[in-house]
């Protein structure tokens, strides 16, 4: 008797990991959301299932449908798995500024505790990744006694690194590094966004990041006239990207 092939993939083949990473980045400005829409993008070209919350955005613009901010649009957009507007930005503020100086402007009060409440309604559609992107750095402040360094840690979720290469972010990488992980979270990759391309020894630079960050370079974004998602996937390492998701 007949054997019939197997057809299956060794992908297909293998178990895959839910995966949750929050985004966040060496400062403010330094290409986040390009980053997290571009890792969508490679794992959906993969087969895997994406979503993607932006909790807490500011800059926000008026529209006919509410406050809508550009960087959630984005993710929103990338996302293979479509959510709603309010659930990928539950709190959306209007001025471009610190987001717990933009919430007391609106007289809301930013916690943490409310921040993961609205997540977790959002996690709980399926997908093989959620990616969460932070506002600023690392320790940016919510209220007095908080800083949205607690939400990954109340969702569980890995952390995915993006450092803006200028002059000083081998400090500023460090440091935030050292941050996280006294905070108890795992880097699972960083993705050099090359925001100044005069920084002097940018090779150097890079190798000096590679050497010293205690994660998987992802991937060394060039910087980009337009930098498109798809056009930034190109230039991320697909195979430890897409390995991580997988057992």
């Amino acid at each position: 008797m007949s054997q019939r092939a197997d057809t299956t993939t060794a992908d297909e083949r293998r178990v895959r990991r839910r995966q949750r990473w929050f985004v966040t980045g060496t400062d403010t400005d330094v290409g986040k959301t390009e980053v997290a829409a571009a890792l969508l993008t490679l794992l959906n070209r993969h087969g895997l299932t994406t979503l993607a919350l932006k909790p807490v955005a500011a800059g926000c613009e008026q529209s006919e449908d509410g406050l809508r901010n550009s960087d959630a649009l984005a993710l929103q957009a990338a996302a293979s798995v479509a959510l709603d507007y309010q659930q990928v930005n539950p709190v959306a503020l209007q001025p471009a500024i610190a987001p717990h100086l933009a919430a007391a402007e609106a007289g809301l009060n930013l916690t943490v505790e409310k921040l993961a409440g609205y997540c977790r309604g959002a996690l709980l559609t399926p997908a093989d990744v959620a990616l969460v992107e932070g506002a600023g750095g690392w320790r940016v402040p919510l209220n007095p006694r908080e800083s949205l360094a607690a939400l990954p840690a109340a969702l569980d979720c890995k952390v995915v690194l993006v450092v803006g290469v200028r002059l000083g972010c081998i400090s500023h990488a460090l440091l935030t590094a050292e941050a996280i992980a006294r905070d108890g979270l795992q880097i699972v990759g960083w993705v050099a966004n090359i925001i100044d391309p005069d920084t002097a020894r940018l090779e150097e630079n890079i190798a000096t990041l590679r050497a010293l960050l205690p994660a998987p370079c992802w991937g060394v974004v060039p910087h980009l006239q337009e930098p498109s998602a798809t056009a930034l996937a190109e230039y991320l390492d697909h195979q430890p990207i897409v390995e991580s998701c997988y057992e």
